[in-house]
């Protein structure tokens, strides 16, 4: 089983009203070099050299925002600790208008392979209201850009349910989305995180609250529209081109091993145990460059534990979860352990059993948070 690597990278040339992420403003110099030079030692530090890798996973915040030569660095740092698989997926999240064709090129050029952007939507309005740094245009521009340098696995991301967004401009952000034939695309109903500006805005009342029940519809619309386009639903959020599926997220929901690096990054052994980095930025360089450990949580995972992860991370996967599987894994029938719950959503049509595959439908999709607090 291989192992993926996930490095944070928290910079931004803004920050965007509904993001909760550990994220900063970009600033060229000493600031981002220092980040970098603690994220190399962090890496150095991690004993990984027998552990086999093939996938490599720059997030964000704006990695883009780096030279090729910091991206170059740091995949050496990652070769010399790590086993590095031949045929190693490198993905690198960028944001429109912050890249440029020579950019892309030399990106290609060190490994990177596959390139996910956030174009959350083609109406220009909503980009501002969002916060959103970037034009469709520049989205556009960018995903022009990818495909000259050679990139021929393009994921972008779309948010359904903003406020004031119609059914009528949902579908044609999908169709505009489809028309460009992205490999993949990942399709998120908006969260309104307190804390954000987005949520000080909707309470203010300068902007409408969220519409959920549209949010649904235009979820539903986008799936059936999606796979008339031939992509297929793998997972809740994420749809693709037959073959390219993200490998590296595909860990997070198979119970495979992956080791975050940088701030705030999360870290699963593949078997019991999970660990989280410190959040702050400055905190997580104070912690590193003195030689401590960066980590603030750990958590050894008990058998319910493992036994619960394995029911409602397995049925994120369209696919759902395998009982033969389960029962060799953990000793007990999946259908007999929750004979009530299932018994329940299937009745509701949230979950279908075929054979020995319990998964959710389209409509247990939409309420995947009410199914999986059953299994929690």
């Amino acid at each position: 089983m291989s192992a993926g690597i996930y490095l944070h990278i928290p910079f931004c040339k803004s920050r965007c009203s509904y993001c909760d992420f550990a994220t900063d403003i970009y600033r060229s110099g000493d600031s981002v070099q220092r980040y970098l030079n603690a994220l190399c030692k962090e890496i150095a530090g991690s004993a990984g050299q027998t552990v086999k890798v093939d996938t490599v996973y720059f997030g964000g915040g704006t990695p883009s925002l780096l030279k090729p030569d910091q991206v170059e660095n740091i995949l050496n740092v990652v070769d010399i600790y790590f086993d590095l698989d031949r045929n190693l997926e490198i993905t690198m999240e960028m944001n429109p208008g912050t890249v440029d064709p020579d950019l892309l090129k030399q990106f290609r050029a060190l490994g990177v392979n596959r390139a996910s952007f956030g174009a959350q939507t083609f109406d220009d309005k909503e980009l501002a209201k969002l916060g959103r740094s970037h034009t469709t245009a520049d989205t556009l521009k960018t995903f022009s850009d990818l495909r000259s340098a050679g990139f021929d696995n393009i994921s972008f991301d779309l948010i359904a349910g903003l406020p004031g967004q119609t059914l009528e401009r949902w579908q044609q952000n999908v169709n505009q989305a489809l028309a460009l034939g992205p490999e993949h695309l990942s399709f998120y109903l908006l969260e309104v995180h307190e804390g954000t500006p987005l949520a000080e805005h909707i309470r203010r009342g300068i902007q409408p609250q969220p519409d959920e029940d549209l949010a649904a519809i235009m979820y539903e619309w986008m799936l059936g529209r999606a796979s008339e386009a031939g992509y297929e639903h793998y997972e809740i959020s994420n749809l693709c081109l037959r073959g390219f599926a993200s490998r590296h997220n595909t860990k997070y929901w198979t119970g495979e091993p992956y080791f975050g690096f940088g701030c705030s990054a999360h870290s699963y052994d593949g078997q019991q145990r999970r660990w989280s980095n410190e959040r702050d930025i400055g905190r997580y360089l104070t912690a590193v460059e003195s030689d401590a450990s960066p980590i603030v949580e750990r958590q050894l995972l008990s058998t319910a534990d493992l036994r619960s992860e394995a029911v409602f991370l397995g049925m994120r996967l369209m696919r759902g979860v395998d009982t033969r599987r389960y029962r060799e894994l953990f000793g007990v029938d999946l259908n007999t352990e929750h004979e009530e719950e299932l018994a329940r959503f299937v009745d509701a049509g949230l979950v279908e059993i075929q054979g020995d595959l319990v998964r959710l439908t389209r409509a247990g999709a939409l309420m995947s948070n009410e199914v999986f607090a059953a299994f929690v």
